[in-house]
């Protein structure tokens, strides 16, 4: 959303569980100024009585009426926020909403949560499960690995060892970070309930026989529940490798199956989202339980045979189609949806998607591949090669 030049800044002020002593000068200066400070209950009541501004609390749910809010508290308006403003807080709320902001920070609560651990910042993963799911803590468990998770219930530092336990993580040592930067500041390794809001630390310790699931695609078909019915993984590692999975961008996965490829494309970069498209009720249940299970809960599941699911979709930057590529207008549909830039990707694995593909290469360009895939297996008393059946890709880039 683009901001209005002309409206006047709201400031953006960071305070702390410290309270009022914990601010900079200038901080206070800008409180002191303002005819307007909106804020949680628990910020408003840090503020000394220096600040005779009016104070009104942030409306409850914030999203739906916050701009309103802002845009009625008037001229002189400063909004407080806990820590760092623009680390998920309402600094970015503002801007996403097109409020010219001036964020004057507080140390964040992960930059306190380093401190405290001795954790180099730049080498920690985040997470926030704060209104958001914990399964999204799933990708960024990976051995050795050090973890920050913002959480917004009492009990969810049980809830990040119980989900660590399931994952063959059992041994990684939890910390739970309380009221960073206040003087009840509290860490402890004990299990049970803690401050809502909170900092669960993990030191990710993997037993022998865990999992290794990395970012990288290409995970081995037993990750998923499926029921046949899915890319295998050469296919998919040499599919997504085409698709380039740019973070932040949208991918359409048709015919979606076990929702192997739309997964594995939300799991390269927490911003990147997908679509996955499947007729089947009992399919989609899959691709939502893989979704979950492999830390991409958001995941949408739309019920539909492409083209006519296809309508009305956001527009995508990237398409695969492992189902219905002979299907009258998939392609095509697929083809126009693309902005200059798009990728596709379609698989086929009989003599008549075959014939399709091939067309639509001949029409296009771009890439046709044949992929044949040979695995061990035994052979009486012997081991011999048997090959998978071969697939064929083709892969474009739209360029107009």
């Amino acid at each position: 959303m683009s901001l209005d030049a002309a409206a006047p800044s709201v400031s953006v002020v960071g305070i702390g569980a410290d309270g009022w002593a914990g601010l900079p000068d200038a901080s206070r200066d800008i409180l002191r100024a303002a005819a307007t400070v909106l804020g949680g209950p628990r910020q408003l009541a840090l503020l000394d009585g220096s600040v005779t501004a009016r104070r009104a609390e942030l409306p409850v749910p914030l999203l739906p009426s916050l701009r309103r809010v802002v845009d009625d508290a008037g001229p002189g308006v400063a909004v407080l926020a806990s820590g760092d403003p623009m680390f998920f807080g309402i600094g970015s709320t503002l801007l996403r909403l097109g409020v010219r902001v001036e964020v004057h920070p507080a140390p964040s609560s992960v930059s306190l949560a380093c401190a405290r651990l001795g954790w180099p910042l730049q080498d920690v993963d985040v997470v926030s499960a704060v209104g958001r799911p914990l399964a999204l803590l799933h990708p960024a468990l990976q051995p050795g690995r050090r973890v920050l998770v913002l959480v917004g219930d009492e009990h969810a530092g049980d809830a990040v060892r119980a989900l660590l336990h399931a994952r063959g993580f059992g041994a990684s040592a939890v910390t739970v970070l309380e009221r960073l930067g206040g003087p009840a500041e509290r860490l402890t390794t004990a299990p049970g309930p803690h401050d809502r809001l909170a900092i669960v630390a993990v030191d990710c310790a993997a037993a022998p026989g865990a999992p290794l699931l990395p970012r990288t695609p290409g995970l081995p078909e037993d990750a998923f529940d499926h029921d046949g019915q899915i890319t295998k993984r050469e296919v998919r590692a040499l599919a997504l490798a085409a698709l380039v999975p740019v973070p932040g961008q949208l991918l359409w996965d048709v015919g979606a199956g076990s929702g192997s490829v739309a997964v594995e494309w939300m799991r390269t970069h927490p911003a990147s989202r997908a679509v996955a498209v499947e007729p089947r009720a009992d399919r989609r249940a899959r691709i939502a339980r893989n979704a979950e299970a492999l830390g991409v809960p958001g995941l949408q599941v739309v019920a539909g045979s492409a083209p006519g699911a296809l309508a009305g979709l956001p527009a995508p930057d990237a398409v695969f189609v492992g189902g219905g590529v002979s299907v009258p207008g998939v392609l095509d549909a697929c083809v126009a949806a693309l902005a200059p830039g798009g990728r596709l990707v379609a698989n086929g694995v009989t003599v008549q998607t075959e014939s399709v593909l091939a067309a639509w290469h001949e029409r296009l360009g771009g890439t046709l591949t044949r992929i044949a895939v040979e695995r061990a297996g035994p052979i009486g008393g012997f081991t011999g090669w048997r090959p998978a059946r071969a697939v064929t890709q083709w892969a474009w880039r739209k360029t107009a």
